[in-house]
Formats: structure tokens, C-alpha cells, sequence
């Protein structure tokens, strides 16, 4: 299969691992600075390998190589663009989190991927961790029994040098904040494990340390589900010295699950009534990552190949990127609004926060 990826900045190495991992045939990379294409094809081993071409236009690259799936790991700001363009041209596309900066590019990737007939995947790899995975089987198989409430806790860090790195991180246009960028990921896995249907959000974020940026450093909220479950949020990039945790933790009246480590790739609490063996097994499991993003590119990129072969819906697809990025933009309007949002939300943008702090 075809592949080619867009934007070479700080996460593009892990997708070159996962489409190098399923042997993908590696056509095309783009950026709009051809050194970031080189240092992360020599990153892999692929710097002097010519079959695979260098572009700095991604309609150029798309037009002469006709990749049949395509990556998008640009900035933020640019995805549900370049994702359109992609979709217009037949190509299956995988975009990093957040798949849009708005509700309505959301909408309209959804909408256009659906005319069209391509697949497109949200790349929210934390679902693939062994230990989300366990979780969800868990709740799945209705072992927690009725969910009373969760949380999700992304304490990080991240100081001025890797925002200085690129002039987009922290911005409204481009970025957001932390719930945007670095939380999104556990946002998602809060959302999909207490129920997509969501009733209303409260939230507060502030901006305490990172003034330097237009957006928010830290986030909290509570969240009602239409289940009759709560949760709480809490995101933020102010943990003294480095990353702490990412921790997500599920509540029921016959179990209780605790995920934790640097991206919810560990099992700390694994607790239910009617115990097994393999329950065993899970307690104290631990997944070796390199890096907060985890090991879920390559089983991520597994899946949309199947998908594609297939004609069937990615594990993750667009719809899961929609309600991650609902959920984030529902909190940034609480705040705006210094309200209760109820849900659906029809439309908010990043956009609409600029001015905020």
C-alpha cells in the first residue's frame, strides 16, 4: 500500500516507525522545511533511500504520487484542511490528534470521508495500550457492572524551550492549550469508556505559568453522561520538573480500575468482584514505552490497512476524533461562558477563545 506523510515535525518519527513496522510502501514525505524531512528520514535510516520522494506542497505530492494512504501530522491547525484536500482526492488519511481545531471541519471531514467512500482514522493510539485494552474488554463484558464515575488526570510538563521549538504550539489558530494538545489523548479514553453520550460539561481552565502563550496551561472540569455516570478532568502542563503521570480511573459497583504510568500504559488498581485468573495476571501490568506517546501507532496503522483491505470502519475513526475534540471544546466554551455547556455541541473553534487570558 501506498504511503505517504505529511509534516515531519515531533511525532512524524512515530509514524514512520508504524508504517515501516507494517511495511508500508513508504512513496512520499512532505514538509514546508525540507531539513525536518531529512533529519527524520535519517532518524530511520532512510536518508539516502531515493524511493522515497521529498515534497514541500502536499497537493504536489499527493498529485504526482497517488499515495492510497496518507498521514497528517503537521500543526494542529492545518489538519482538517490538508484532511479535506486528501479526501477530495480518493486518499484514506490518518490524522494526528486533534483531527480539527472546530466542530464544523469535524462535520465536514465526516460528512466528505462518507461521500466519498475513504477511511479516516483519529490517530488516538492510547486505545491500542494493553492496558486500555483490558479495561475495555472489562467494560465491555459488563464485569464493572453500573459505572458511578471516573477521572482522567494528564499531569505533564512542558517549559519554554518546547514551546519555542515551533511558533504554533500554544496558540489559538494553530494549538490550543494542554487540554488540547497534551490531553486530548485521555479525554478520548474518559469519553469512550463512560459512554459517548454526554449531557453537559462544566469547566475552568487558566493560563498560571506559561504566559508567554495565548492558551491555557491548566484544565478541570466535570462531566455528566447521559448514563447517569461523572467525571472529572484534570490537564495540565505545569508538573515540576517533568511529566508525572497520565492516569485514568473507572468507578463501578462491581470494579475498580486504576490506569496509570506516563500514558496510561500501566495497570495499578485491577479489582472486581467476580475474580479470575487471568484478573491475576492484569494486576501490576506494566507496558515499556520510550515516550509518553506510547507503542499504539503501529497497531493503530495495523487496523486502518485492515480497514482499507476490508471496506470496513477504522477501530478509531473519525467520529471517535470528533467527540474527543467536542469534549475539549466543550470546557474551552464553560470557560468562555463561565457556564454550564450542555451537549451536542453545534459549533465552537478555537477560534472563538482567542483574547481569553
Amino acid at each position: 500500500m501506498r504511503y505517504g506523510l505529511i509534516g515531519c515535525g515531533r511525532i512524524s518519527t512515530n509514524h514512520i516507525k508504524a508504517a515501516l513496522n507494517n511495511k508500508l510502501e513508504f512513496v512520499a514525505a512532505c514538509d514546508i522545511i525540507p531539513e525536518h524531512i531529512e533529519a527524520v528520514l535519517d532518524k530511520h535510516g532512510l536518508k539516502h533511500n531515493k524511493s522515497i520522494a521529498r515534497y514541500t506542497n502536499y497537493k504536489k505530492m499527493i498529485e504526482e504520487k497517488k499515495p492510497e494512504l496518507v498521514a497528517i501530522a503537521t500543526e494542529s491547525g492545518l489538519h482538517a484542511e490538508i484532511a479535506l484536500y486528501c479526501i477530495q482526492q480518493g486518499v484514506n488519511v490518518i490524522i494526528e490528534k486533534p483531527m480539527a481545531m472546530s466542530i464544523s471541519d469535524a462535520d465536514k471531514i465526516i460528512s466528505l470521508s462518507e461521500e466519498k467512500g475513504v477511511k479516516v482514522s483519529a490517530c488516538h493510539q492510547n486505545r491500542f495500550n494493553i492496558a486500555v485494552q483490558e479495561m475495555r474488554k472489562a467494560l465491555d463484558t459488563g464485569r464493572f457492572g453500573r459505572l458511578s464515575h471516573g477521572s482522567i488526570h494528564v499531569r505533564w510538563n512542558r517549559n519554554k524551550e518546547y514551546y519555542s521549538q515551533a511558533p504554533w504550539r500554544g496558540t489559538w489558530k494553530q494549538d490550543g492549550g494542554a487540554l488540547m494538545n497534551q490531553c486530548i489523548h485521555g479525554i478520548d479514553l474518559l469519553r469512550w469508556m463512560m459512554g459517548d453520550d454526554i449531557e453537559s460539561v462544566y469547566g475552568v481552565t487558566k493560563q498560571q505559568f506559561h504566559n508567554y502563550l495565548e492558551a491555557e496551561d491548566i484544565g478541570m472540569a466535570v462531566v455528566k453522561f447521559k448514563n447517569g455516570a461523572v467525571a472529572t478532568v484534570e490537564g495540565t502542563t505545569n508538573v515540576y520538573p517533568q511529566n508525572l503521570e497520565e492516569t485514568l480511573y473507572l468507578f463501578g459497583e462491581k470494579g475498580t480500575v486504576k490506569l496509570g504510568g506516563k500514558s496510561t500504559n500501566n495497570i495499578d488498581v485491577w479489582n472486581f468482584s467476580d475474580e479470575t485468573a487471568k484478573d491475576q495476571e492484569n494486576k501490576g501490568l506494566e507496558e515499556q514505552t520510550s515516550n509518553v506517546y506510547g507503542n499504539g501507532h503501529t497497531s493503530l496503522y495495523a487496523d486502518m490497512i485492515e480497514a482499507i483491505k476490508n471496506n470496513r470502519v477504522p477501530y478509531v475513526d473519525a467520529y471517535a476524533g470528533r467527540n474527543a475534540l467536542e469534549l475539549v471544546l466543550a470546557i474551552y466554551k464553560s470557560q468562555k461562558e463561565r457556564n454550564v455547556v450542555r451537549l451536542p455541541l453545534n459549533d465552537f473553534s478555537t477560534i472563538d477563545m482567542i483574547g481569553e487570558f
